[in-house]
């Protein structure tokens, strides 16, 4: 049986991680690279061994199967003219730009038979992977993610929700199901005229509630999720990959001589998380869905889900923004007639 010919579009900083984990997999015949740019185009093919193609279409003629890791506004293009060349995808989060390109992507997959997957990474970082079993059967209160980054004038082709926060609505959502209440959200533009930083908040019928915050504009890299579940408090950090469970905790105030000290005891758990590169499961995932013809575990219809459930949170934060420089004009101009 001949293995899967495989090839990268985009090879940008994420894009040569995608081509670092092909290049190790024995299953698959890593053929070559495509980008506007000749030059890296040309360097990373050579770093590799592989052949750097300038042409799309030909390049398309010699692959089964590809990572789409350009700008957001370039997937619904690239994709649409591989899926037509029947050529299995793998794009990079978010699906597309617009729901609506989102949503006719899954429906051509679907006609020509072949894989869709979208590029959430998290779901294969094992911390949430073993998170996920922990809380199978508990009773969750709150969920609180966070994701925060110092900016980078390099990445600023879409906004935080759909750069960053996309990332933990997909998480929580697969968490938490979809049966939630309208989000509410607020946002700032601190750097660029887009926004730069993020809040939302929703509840889940009958269920907990969520509270997501993104940022590009801090100066510590976060990536957390804090759980307050019946009888447990759980800490994920997907960057060191550890899980903390804090479980009978004990308050206590001690009396001494000449004042009152606070005091709390707990059982900690310290689950242990498997060390396992998460683009690496990515990626061989995506090659055994295409081998066997499986369902991804994130779907195109995962991936238009985040990108439905961003583009609510970012019309609320644009409502939320309009209706405070309305009040703030209204207010300029009650002051100016006083």
């Amino acid at each position: 049986m001949s293995k899967i010919r495989v090839g990268v579009v985009g090879v940008g900083t994420m894009g040569q991680r995608h081509c670092r984990v092909y290049s190790t997999m024995r299953n698959i015949d890593f053929v070559g690279v495509a980008d506007l740019n000749k030059r890296q185009g040309g360097r990373v093919a050579t770093t590799y061994d592989i052949e750097y193609f300038e042409n799309y279409e030909e390049f398309l003629t010699r692959v089964d199967a590809i990572s789409i890791v350009t700008t957001t506004p370039s997937h619904f293009k690239l994709a649409t003219e591989a899926l037509d060349a029947g050529v299995h995808l793998l794009v990079e989060k978010p699906i597309t730009e617009t729901v609506e390109q989102g949503q006719a992507l899954i429906e051509k997959a679907d006609a020509a038979g072949v894989t869709l997957q979208i590029g959430h990474i998290e779901r294969f970082n094992s911390a949430f992977i073993e998170l996920k079993k922990i809380v199978s059967n508990m009773r969750l209160v709150s969920v609180n993610a966070r994701r925060l980054s110092s900016f980078d004038a390099s990445n600023t082709d879409v906004n935080v929700v759909l750069d960053l926060m996309i990332h933990d609505l997909d998480l929580v959502t697969d968490l938490l199901g979809t049966e939630y209440d309208e989000p509410q959200a607020m946002g700032r533009s601190i750097s660029t005229q887009a926004i730069d930083h993020a809040v939302a908040n929703f509840s889940f019928s009958n269920g907990p509630i969520a509270s997501l915050v993104a940022s590009r504009i801090t100066e510590q890299k976060v990536r957390a999720i804090e759980i307050i579940a019946e009888g447990a408090y759980i800490e994920a950090d997907l960057l060191s990959k550890s899980l903390v469970i804090h479980r009978q905790t004990l308050p206590q105030y001690v009396d001494n001589l000449d004042a009152s000290t606070y005091r709390q005891e707990s059982i900690i758990e310290r689950i242990h998380v498997p060390m396992m590169e998460p683009l690496a499961l990515e990626l061989n995932h995506f090659i055994q869905c295409v081998e066997t013809g499986e369902t991804p575990a994130v779907s195109g219809r995962d991936g238009l889900r985040a990108l439905t459930l961003a583009h609510t949170i970012i019309e609320q934060i644009n409502r939320s923004s309009m209706a405070m420089n309305t009040n703030g004009y209204l207010a300029e101009k009650v002051m100016q007639a006083a």
